[in-house]
């Protein structure tokens, strides 16, 4: 097969999820209806936490750039998909394929190291609460912001690197909805085991790390939690953490069927149905769970409702 290097390849084609127009009508209506979901939920949650004093703690602090982030990888993909199933158009340029992939490598990094970050505030919460206010200072909790960014930017960086070192035979259709490393990999007409091997590393590296942070966090915290002597406070020291616990195993269940496998394995059915739960479904999901199943937040929502009535 005649072979040309990336840089001569001005575009690639996304395939998107359906062929039929009646399909991709039906699919258009319900993303987009998730993507304002999501849009309003966490910009919803961001403003909440803002505006409400009682939210001002470690906790709520990472909660709104967990919003931050699943709005931004959200924004990243969504829109994308939409004019692929709206429009004939399924053309995106080099760079912007290029683009679109460094940003949602670094997000979804990020995203690992917060939710990490996130189990140990509740491990401090539950396991040291007198000392809770002095260990998640101010310093800490902007270090540990600082450290998911930058790992995750940096777990960005090696995997677009990697990607801009492959050649490309000449189909330039990716079978995907957007520019996943799985898909992109598969065009390749030159070995690409290296590559894979680099990226396989630092991205179980990310796993491996924040994993290990959760489960000795929560670990920990069952621990505590069956030393409580009354079932009350049992009760209530798992309620702090249940919401979180939920988020993490959603968001890592989903993260680890989709990459922690070789490329040559990747299933354009089963993969299609991860990646829309994982970039579209899961942004939308974390606002309703850290919301409806948390009565703080449902107690700052009332006192906002009640301001504005106290100011009209």
């Amino acid at each position: 097969m005649k072979t040309r290097n990336h840089t001569k390849m001005a575009d690639f084609i996304l395939l998107g999820l359906a062929d039929s127009k009646e399909m991709r009508l039906v699919l258009s209506m319900l993303f987009l209806l998730i993507y304002l979901i999501t849009v309003l939920g966490n910009v919803g949650m961001i403003l909440l936490i803002r505006l409400d004093a009682q939210l001002h703690t470690p906790m709520y602090f990472f909660l709104t750039h967990l919003s931050f982030i699943d709005l931004s990888y959200s924004t990243v993909i969504t829109p994308k998909t939409l004019e692929i199933l709206l429009t004939s158009s399924k053309h995106i340029s080099f760079i912007g394929c290029f683009t679109q992939m460094f940003f949602f490598v670094l997000l979804a990094g990020a995203e690992c190291f917060l939710l990490s970050s996130m189990a140990y505030d509740r491990y401090v919460a539950i396991c040291n609460p007198l000392h809770y206010q002095v260990v998640m200072s101010t310093r800490l909790c902007h270090a540990l912001l600082l450290v998911s960014y930058v790992f995750g930017a940096v777990d960005s960086t090696v995997n677009v690197l990697c990607m801009s070192q492959v050649q490309f035979c000449n189909s330039n259709v990716i079978h995907h909805f957007f520019c996943d490393l799985s898909p992109i990999l598969s065009l390749s007409c030159s070995d690409t085991h290296d590559i894979e091997l680099v990226i396989f590393i630092f991205a179980g590296s990310t796993l491996i790390v924040s994993l290990a942070t959760l489960f000795v966090s929560y670990a920990s915290i069952l621990s505590t939690i069956l030393k409580i002597n009354s079932s009350s406070g049992k009760q209530k020291a798992f309620s702090t953490c249940a919401t979180h616990l939920l988020g993490v195993t959603i968001f890592y269940g989903t993260l680890i069927f989709t990459y922690l496998k070789p490329s040559k394995s990747y299933s354009l059915g089963k993969d299609h149905v991860a990646s829309v739960f994982y970039t579209i479904v899961i942004p939308m999901l974390n606002p309703l769970i850290y919301s409806l199943r948390n009565k703080e937040v449902k107690n700052a929502f009332i006192r906002i409702l009640q301001m504005k009535e106290g100011s009209r």
